[in-house]
């Protein structure tokens, strides 16, 4: 509180108290040096350089032609006006550059350099090159620089059936399945050929018809009997049911509970994905990419390379129209925030509706981070009057209420709008859209490859002359089945079933699963288990 109170009376109206006969012997050296400054500074006129940034600086022209400050910075000014009695007038570059240019009325640091102002009334970076030119009041606030692009549709992280996974990892599932089937088929013919017995191996096509509908959930015909095949089997369901738990959690956590990301988190993210950016010209963020010394100067091949350019406009809102060109702007974070809070306010007045009014969003990293202060003339008595008034004004946090004045207390759009509901999109269900669509094209492929085979077998069956018949003892029947398996669903339809089908037919549940009960032509009652109507896609047809 007394800290509060002290850098109201020493900033403002409040006078200190050196004519009080107790206590004037007790000045130091120092504030008798200070009250001998502020006499001399009392009723001079001085000449104060600025450059328009938004909310920080900016000028307004009178209607006499004279140049007014506006701004935090220029409310610093009036309270140290208040306090040592002096005028000003105000002297902006005629580029409105911080740095650079081919003359010193170009930019700030030349106006100040060349002495043709007193000091400088803006937020200028204190940069350890500068030091032998010009000189720097107390570090006032920390400026902050950050990347602000178009808000993206979606996530980084991707939408849809493909957001619960990662890129490579769907590659080596896809590798899984297109590997396995002929793995299976390699292993059991290895396995026919080095143990000799009745079980023979599974050829490609089967194994293949295996592997995809497991991969779907579905059953099989094949029923091996040798334990290497049956671990082979084991083997994959285990990495199916596996694999559907981790991405039906996966999915249901991303539909619900998933972060937002953007594709531009860091500097390095510009580079590494070649983005086209945008800074103001002449400023900190051109001046530090130039300099070797600094950590972002490896952006500065993409200035050679067209994706980084620096403007100067004369109105920051002009940036908006660049940031909807899909480019990424380089401010400070104090301008974009008044920014994005002017363009929402724009469109709550045209009625916009309030998921649509966020346009914008700020990178969650910063671009870059550095001091800034007001710049003297080398060796000004300015400096050494100002700094303590500058010193109670940031240490009361009167600076940093100024800055943000003007803004709401709450975050504006952040990156996650955390919206109430999440309601499914056309892009989340986008690839379900392409699988129907793949699924159609592949079989019209297939069923114009089948005709286009067919017509071509049957030119060949016309030019080589009729096939004779084969006897009914010549034909091939059912191949011996155990009678302790399953039977063959083939057995069940057809000229040649063992089994007698009728419209009546009874059913039983045992341990949960519906049996067909059935007589056999023999006499007998076999119970076969009911087949699901998907199961019917993997029915091999044989040529009786």
């Amino acid at each position: 509180m007394e800290l509060i109170i002290s850098s109201i009376c020493n900033a403002t109206f409040c006078e200190a108290v050196y004519d009080n006969p107790l206590i004037e012997s007790q000045l130091t050296k120092t504030q008798i040096e200070l009250l001998a400054l502020a006499e001399e500074l009392n009723g001079k006129h001085l000449k104060i350089g600025t450059y328009n940034s938004y909310p920080l600086s900016w000028t307004e022209r009178a209607d006499n032609g004279t140049l007014i400050g506006r701004g935090v910075a220029f409310t610093i000014i009036d309270i140290l006006r208040e306090k040592f009695n002096f005028t000003f007038e105000v002297v902006i570059p005629n580029n409105n550059f911080e740095f650079g240019g081919s003359r010193p009325e170009d930019s700030l640091i030349g106006l100040v350099n060349s002495s043709k102002v007193d000091m400088v009334a803006a937020f200028m970076p204190t940069l350890y090159k500068l030091k032998d030119l010009v000189s720097s009041s107390v570090d006032i606030d920390e400026g902050v620089w950050v990347m602000m692009l178009k808000r993206p549709a979606e996530s980084a992280a991707g939408s849809g059936l493909l957001a619960p996974f990662e890129s490579h990892v769907w590659y080596l599932i896809l590798t899984a399945v297109l590997s396995y089937g002929p793995c299976i088929t390699l292993l059991t013919r290895l396995r026919s050929k080095l143990i000799k017995d009745h079980e023979r191996y599974i050829p490609l096509s089967p194994s293949c018809w295996f592997v995809y509908g497991a991969f779907i959930k579905q059953g099989t015909t094949l029923s091996p009997e040798a334990n290497t095949t049956r671990v082979l089997f084991a083997t994959w369901w285990l990495f199916i049911i596996l694999l559907s738990a981790f991405y039906t959690a996966n999915l249901t956590a991303f539909l619900t509970l998933s972060k937002f990301t953007l594709d531009i988190e860091t500097p390095r993210d510009l580079y590494k994905k070649n983005y086209r950016w945008v800074a103001t010209q002449g400023g900190t963020v051109e001046y530090s990419v130039k300099d070797p010394d600094e950590d972002i100067h490896y952006l500065n091949q993409m200035i050679s390379k067209g994706r980084a350019e620096f403007r100067s406009v004369s109105n920051s809102e002009d940036y908006l129209t660049m940031v909807k060109g899909g480019a990424v702007l380089v401010k400070d974070r104090t301008g974009i925030d008044h920014m994005m809070y002017a363009d929402y306010l724009n469109k709550a007045r045209q009625g916009i509706e309030e998921t649509s009014r966020c346009t914008y969003v700020i990178a969650p990293n910063s671009f870059m981070k550095k001091n800034r202060a007001f710049i003297f003339t080398k060796n000004s008595k300015l400096k050494k009057l100002f700094d303590p008034i500058l010193t109670n004004l940031l240490q009361a946090g009167i600076v940093n209420f100024l800055k943000n004045r003007d803004l709401p207390s709450t975050k504006i759009c952040p990156l996650d709008l955390q919206s109430k509901d999440r309601r499914l999109r056309n892009s989340d269900l986008m690839m379900t859209y392409l699988i129907m669509v793949i699924g159609l094209a592949s079989a019209i492929a297939v069923f114009i490859m089948e005709i286009i085979i067919k017509k071509c077998f049957h030119i060949r069956l016309k030019t080589e002359g009729p096939r004779p018949k084969r006897t009914r003892a010549n034909r091939v029947r059912f191949q011996n089945h155990d009678e302790t398996q399953p039977p063959p669903y083939e057995s069940l339809f057809g000229r040649n079933s063992r089994y007698k089908m009728t419209d009546q037919f009874q059913t039983k549940i045992i341990n949960g699963r519906e049996y067909w009960v059935v007589d056999t032509v023999s006499g007998d009652t076999r119970l076969i288990p009911m087949r699901t109507p998907s199961a019917f896609l993997y029915q091999r047809q044989r040529r009786m």
